[in-house]
């Protein structure tokens, strides 16, 4: 008789385990998982490594108009269709990853992405390489030189993403960065211009 209790309780907490584990799969749905090295830039501008499809639900969120894509490789064909589905443009900066010390970054590349970030019109906008680190940084510390902050403010939070990635020659081409040519640019262009 004793035995047969036992066994009872026993089915009984499979059954609830059973139920709760029922449960924790359907919550799994409804979470949000951001891309590697998610982060806000500016009011309408984010940043992260490349964003495969279990972030998309949380990409949806961010109401994008446009994705900055810093790679030379084509962009995958279901990212293309997400993009699609969600009238999301994409601009495609093709930055060679390299792990070369004295292979420069192309200016006129950057200059060119800047342009697509400081116009309102592309916002909100994510930008991203592959993993949010090291072109996505450069990237982002120029427009750091343009919003007029310090270098050590800007080499910290490219450091904050590289960690013991960081790269001297990044650093060097964000320092020798000439933010004049975008002179009109108010301090912080990306929160000073209304939407």
């Amino acid at each position: 008789m004793k035995l047969d209790h036992k066994l009872h309780d026993i089915e009984i907490a499979q059954s609830i385990t059973d139920l709760s584990s029922d449960k924790l799969d359907s919550n799994e749905e409804e979470l949000y998982t951001p891309p590697l090295n998610f982060s806000m830039v500016d009011n309408g501008v984010f940043r992260s490594g490349f964003p495969d499809t279990a972030n998309f639900s949380f990409i949806k969120t961010l109401g994008l108009r446009s994705i900055v894509y810093l790679c030379p490789e084509p962009y995958p064909d279901h990212n293309v269709e997400f993009l699609k589905a969600n009238r999301i443009h994409l601009f495609q900066f093709g930055i060679e990853g390299t792990k070369e010390p004295f292979v420069n970054i192309p200016e006129i590349t950057i200059r060119e992405a800047l342009q697509v970030v400081l116009d309102v019109n592309n916002h909100p906008l994510l930008i991203h390489c592959k993993r949010g680190k090291h072109r996505t940084g450069c990237l982002v510390g120029c427009l750091r030189k343009i919003e007029r902050w310090c270098l050590t403010s800007i080499f910290e939070e490219y450091q904050r993403f590289a960690a013991a990635k960081a790269r001297i020659s990044d650093q060097r081409f964000m320092e020798v960065f000439d933010a004049s040519g975008f002179k009109d640019i108010p301090t912080s262009p990306c929160s000073c211009i209304k939407r």
